[in-house]
């Protein structure tokens, strides 16, 4: 008699205890199931671009440079490894080196961006070199430009057109 009591009251006790948390379970199952935030996919949160322009070469058929000032001020490490532009055939990330003790341009490895950091794409450093200018990449338009990070997540920004030897 006394086992069956004891196997009783701990049925209650259980039944007690599952009808008392469905509540919380069902509740924590329908936040996980609660669409996430829609977040930008042209944008990498965090990273901001500014004084971005597209400078066009001053012969016809040579690459343009894109110069921008970059900076992250989100929580985690952005790795930047490749660029495009639209309406241009391709584009790189490019950098001035030594090699064989002369400076020279060339692309660049990926740029690592912490929190915090920031860096200037300007004539003389870092830039974004781009490659068979399509027509519509003309003086006054805008340039649509695409960073892509490690991880594929992409950052797209306009950039004025400006002609060769305007200020850059």
């Amino acid at each position: 008699d006394g086992d069956e009591r004891d196997i009783a009251m701990k049925k209650s006790v259980f039944a007690a205890l599952l009808l008392a948390t469905a509540p919380l379970a069902l509740a924590a199952c329908s936040q996980a199931e609660a669409p996430a935030e829609q977040s930008d996919p042209n944008a990498i949160a965090g990273l901001t671009v500014t004084d971005a322009r597209l400078m066009l070469p001053p012969v016809a058929g040579n690459p343009a440079a894109v110069y921008f000032t970059i900076k992250n001020d989100g929580d985690k490490n952005i790795a930047l490894r490749s660029a495009s532009v639209e309406g241009a055939g391709s584009a790189q990330l490019h950098d001035m080196m030594e090699y064989d003790f002369e400076m020279t341009m060339g692309e660049m490895p990926p740029l690592m961006l912490q929190p915090g950091d920031s860096a200037m794409f300007e004539p003389g450093g870092k830039h974004v070199m781009v490659y068979e200018l399509g027509p519509d990449l003309a003086e006054g338009g805008t340039a649509e430009v695409t960073l892509t990070a490690a991880g594929g997540r992409n950052h797209t920004f306009e950039a004025p057109i400006q002609a060769a030897g305007e200020e850059r």
